[in-house]
């Protein structure tokens, strides 16, 4: 008795936290911000994973709240932790482009939050990292491909054009400028301006 109880009280808790986070979402498309903010802020302390993305998202943009980047980064945190893909893909980029000197450890754990979220089907956490990986301090150039041909098959126009360039330059693949042709026009084809620039020289 006392577990369909507990059992009980946890759907109870899900519950209240998902009719939270769809008021709050409501909210923000209604312009009540600051509402909207209340009730993610109320369910992500019931660690709902949704609403913890949300809260990160209201202190990254300063909507229903103060814009503070350290807050958002931990609320990202949170939901990261709870596997919510795009969560990890923010709190990877947080850590990544706003701490001066990432020291070792978070940098793998920025790249391990990116791949999961990359592996989840988050087409700008594969860009992301195809960059990374091609222009990091130890270069994995086929890793960068890899991830730069998910994002654009997921259809970023930016990473078909970056995979244009790796054919061109033979960066992760032997060089073959018939196939760099093909990414460039496929990218200019959707207004990559640089993939223009690349089909006329």
């Amino acid at each position: 008795l006392e577990e369909a109880a507990f059992q009980l009280q946890q759907i109870f808790r899900i519950d209240i936290s998902i009719a939270l986070n769809i008021l709050g979402v409501e909210s923000m498309r209604a312009g009540r911000s600051r509402i909207a903010y209340t009730c993610f802020k109320l369910a992500a302390d019931r660690g709902y994973s949704k609403a913890q993305f949300n809260v990160g998202l209201c202190y990254e943009h300063g909507r229903g709240t103060e814009k503070d980047l350290e807050k958002a980064a931990f609320y990202y945190y949170q939901a990261a932790s709870n596997s919510h893909p795009m969560a990890q893909y923010r709190y990877a980029r947080y850590l990544l482009c706003h701490r001066a000197e990432i020291e070792w450890d978070r940098q793998k754990a920025a790249v391990t939050f990116l791949e999961q979220a990359a592996m989840a089907g988050i087409a700008e956490a594969q860009a992301y990292l195809g960059v990374f990986y091609l222009r990091g301090l130890q270069s994995k150039e086929k890793r960068g491909l890899k991830y730069l041909l998910l994002a654009a098959n997921n259809g970023d126009a930016q990473s078909r054009y970056h995979v244009g360039v790796c054919y061109e330059k033979g960066l992760g693949v032997q060089q073959n400028l018939a196939e760099a042709m093909k990414h460039y026009q496929q990218a200019a084809a959707v207004g990559n301006r640089k993939a223009r620039e690349r089909l006329q020289v």
